[in-house]
């Protein structure tokens, strides 16, 4: 595709509110493979996802963009893996807290698939690539970077970054299924969202968990709702860490990359309970055992 082959495209998001329109899947994954592609110049790629953003994406858009994502992405099975969907923007008023939940579970066989990379707008938050880049990791977890796993994707980057605002990317980019697990678990923080991920993931896996928590990641931190997504059934849960006597206070401020290391490095108790409670929700949505309470009991 050409520059100017492109224009018509560009024009579905970029005319107007009389005159924009939804695209197609077919037209979506077009104009995908050309962005992954770089057919085009780098500024109609930031004009179209402006555009797009604001014209409103639909399920068929999005569904179009993942059916590309998955002709780039370098698949890597992995058994008995979580897919954990965190978002690129980062983690502002809480640390990470998923390298001490892990080795919690690393005696029942439960690996932890994350992928991360260069941060991307809108907040300016701690990104899971700086975490594993900097921390020790146990061997339950492994790590794709997308320089490696998607560099077509990582190459725009760049063009996101300078955009300075979240894009559509930012919604379909936080599960790739590139370890191809049957379970997943994706943050989400409104609850339009929730219902997005439900229409955009739940055929993808066998059982799909949504954490309705802290900054749309995966981990608690506070009272959260639960949604799973399971045999098309959906059943909701509500996780509160005070019910555990678990009295941790979100900060006020910023997280620093180092504030957050020295977090993990040397926890507080509250934090300690706090990665036991995540190991005892995933345990029991795992269907390992019976029930949260009985989770945390044996951690």
């Amino acid at each position: 595709m050409t520059s100017k082959e492109f224009l018509p495209y560009l024009k579905c998001v970029g005319t107007g509110p009389k005159r924009n329109r939804d695209l197609s899947k077919e037209e979506m994954k077009i104009i995908m493979r050309a962005f992954l592609n770089q057919e085009v110049v780098p500024e109609q790629v930031a004009a179209f996802l402006l555009g797009w953003r604001v014209k409103g994406e639909s399920i068929e858009e999005f569904a179009g963009a993942i059916e590309v994502f998955d002709e780039f992405i370098t698949h890597v099975p992995l058994e008995n893996a979580i897919e954990f969907g965190y978002p690129y923007d980062g983690k502002v008023k809480n640390p990470y807290i998923f390298p001490l939940t892990a080795k919690y579970l690393q005696k029942f066989n439960i690996h932890f698939s994350l992928h991360g990379g260069l941060w991307q707008p809108a907040k300016e938050g701690t990104t899971l690539k700086e975490i594993c880049n900097h921390t020790p990791l146990p061997e339950n977890i492994h790590y794709f970077d997308r320089r490696d796993y998607f560099p077509e994707l990582y190459a725009l980057s760049e063009i996101r970054e300078k955009l300075g605002l979240r894009s559509s990317f930012n919604t379909i980019e936080k599960l790739l299924h590139i370890t191809q697990s049957d379970t997943a678990i994706i943050g989400a923080f409104h609850k339009p969202f929730v219902e997005k991920y439900i229409k955009l993931f739940k055929d993808r896996y066998k059982k799909l968990i949504i954490i309705k928590g802290n900054e749309g990641t995966p981990e608690i931190f506070s009272k959260c709702t639960i949604t799973i997504v399971e045999n098309n059934e959906i059943t909701e849960i509500k996780v509160d860490p005070r019910e555990f006597d678990i009295a941790y206070k979100k900060s006020t401020e910023c997280i620093s990359l180092e504030t957050s290391l020295a977090l993990l490095k040397n926890p507080s108790d509250e934090f300690i309970k706090l990665a036991k409670l995540n190991a005892a929700v995933i345990l029991f949505l795992t269907n390992t055992i019976e029930s949260i309470e009985e989770g945390y009991k044996q951690l």
